[in-house]
């Protein structure tokens, strides 16, 4: 393929975003590295056409008219650092940035609602085996984004639920993981929620297994949550993990409603972008919707290949209606460069066209210690995820909880969490300060 062919521009796979219909097309943003014999002029290209209405060779059913409405056009293309005059002989490899622009006409289905599955194999399907190519953003037009549920409940709806206005949430996850019963999942919820728990979780390694059925483990939950309230006067969610196969989901989201559970837990990669529309699009469906971030590795561990984890764990789970995202947080045992994280939230809950703010939950091996360095970073509007770091208290789950919430209040008052701690037995335990001299905390 010629690197230009200044004829018939309307059917070359490549543009200037100027004069693009900006309305008509879903753009592809990547990073790329190539062998410094390569052009990514002539890369990018071939991606718009492999992706779109060609193949390797120019076929004859590829005609002017297929190639104008329905090819790929790269748009972008820019070399990092941009060398003007010569390539030095000692590079190794070429870096690039480069957009290309799908017509969406590619991409809706006959409703004119996104095709997810082929939005991927558009985008990212036999490119991503051709080398180091990362997909880093898209970008939707606003007829798009208004096919696209968004969360129902959002942050303020999950809070107007809650009774909670301003202060963080605090979500404790049941441990052990798995192998438990219903029983102790219920007594255990009960624990936490008499500490302060706003949200009890399932563990995304359970739902409905025989030995801990997803009937009676909603049952026993929601007991132990309204025995709590009783005691407490506040309201606490149970998000369920009703992920299984398709259809099935819907029978399990079904039996949780029945039983009076007022929230569900999706592992919403494994499960699918698509089923999770549809489950957010179901009129029955009248609770919130926690996304869990299992899987979300296999996208975007690798620098220079696989899907962004601000797309991963950000826009995409957004759109299809997440209420509530947990994503790992550089505070505790998850490994993530902190840009990536404030990049993540920022996708979370930065203004977008008619689709509600999806609650974020940093998580993985978070502490009371950790808590004002989370609301430092991300202010008061998060939801906190804690299950070992409440299961743990030498003082028990209760007193776990209790910690969470002492941490959290510290954090509101712009108090150093250790010095909160000298008058506040259960945050001293966890901080493992309680026993010493006042003096010496």
């Amino acid at each position: 393929m010629p690197l230009a062919n200044f004829e018939d521009l309307e059917t070359q796979p490549w543009g200037l975003f100027d004069s693009l219909d900006i309305d008509n097309y879903v753009i592809g943003t990547f990073i790329v590295r190539l062998g410094k014999k390569q052009s990514g002029l002539a890369m990018g290209q071939f991606a718009g056409v492999e992706q779109s209405t060609g193949t390797w060779i120019r076929v004859p059913a590829e005609t002017a008219e297929v190639r104008k409405n329905h090819i790929a056009k790269l748009i972008g293309c820019y070399e990092l650092p941009n060398w003007e005059y010569e390539l030095p002989k000692t590079i190794e490899y070429r870096d690039y940035c480069m957009q290309i622009a799908w017509p969406k006409i590619n991409l809706v289905n006959t409703e004119g609602k996104l095709n997810f599955a082929l939005l991927f194999t558009a985008l990212i399907g036999n490119i991503s085996m051709g080398g180091k190519l990362k997909l880093m953003d898209m970008w939707f037009p606003k007829d798009i984004l208004a096919t696209m549920p968004g969360p129902q409940f959002g942050i303020e709806g999950v809070r107007k639920y809650l009774g909670v206005e301003k202060r963080p949430l605090l979500n404790n996850m049941i441990k052990p993981c798995t192998g438990h019963t219903a029983e102790v999942a219920g007594e255990l919820a009960y624990k936490v929620a008499l500490g302060g728990v706003d949200v009890v979780k399932d563990d995304e390694l359970i739902a409905d297994q025989k030995f801990n059925t997803l009937e009676d483990r909603v049952t026993k939950v929601m007991e132990g949550l309204d025995k709590a309230k009783e005691e407490t006067g506040e309201k606490t969610i149970y998000m369920v993990n009703v992920t299984d196969n398709t259809p099935r989901i819907f029978r399990n989201i079904d039996v949780v409603q029945k039983h009076g559970g007022n929230g569900m837990l999706i592992n919403y990669l494994p499960q699918g972008l698509t089923t999770v529309q549809q489950v957010a699009e179901d009129p029955s469906v009248k609770i919130p919707i926690q996304m869990h971030m299992d899987f979300a590795g296999v996208w975007y561990e690798d620098a220079w290949s696989g899907v962004t984890s601000k797309l991963t764990l950000g826009k995409l789970p957004r759109l299809v209606g997440g209420d509530v995202i947990v994503l790992p947080a550089p505070y505790g045992k998850a490994p993530v460069v902190p840009e990536r994280f404030i990049q993540n939230v920022m996708e979370c809950v930065y203004p977008l066209p008619h689709i509600k703010p999806m609650m974020p939950m940093p998580s993985g091996g978070i502490t009371p210690g950790m808590v004002e360095y989370a609301t430092r970073d991300l202010g008061f509007n998060i939801m906190l995820g804690a299950g070992g770091g409440i299961h743990s208290h030498a003082d028990g789950p209760t007193a776990g909880a209790k910690a969470f919430r002492q941490a959290i209040d510290a954090a509101m008052k712009g108090i150093p969490v250790k010095t909160y701690a000298k008058d506040h037995k259960e945050l001293a335990v966890s901080l493992g300060m309680w026993g010493q001299k006042k003096t010496g905390m």
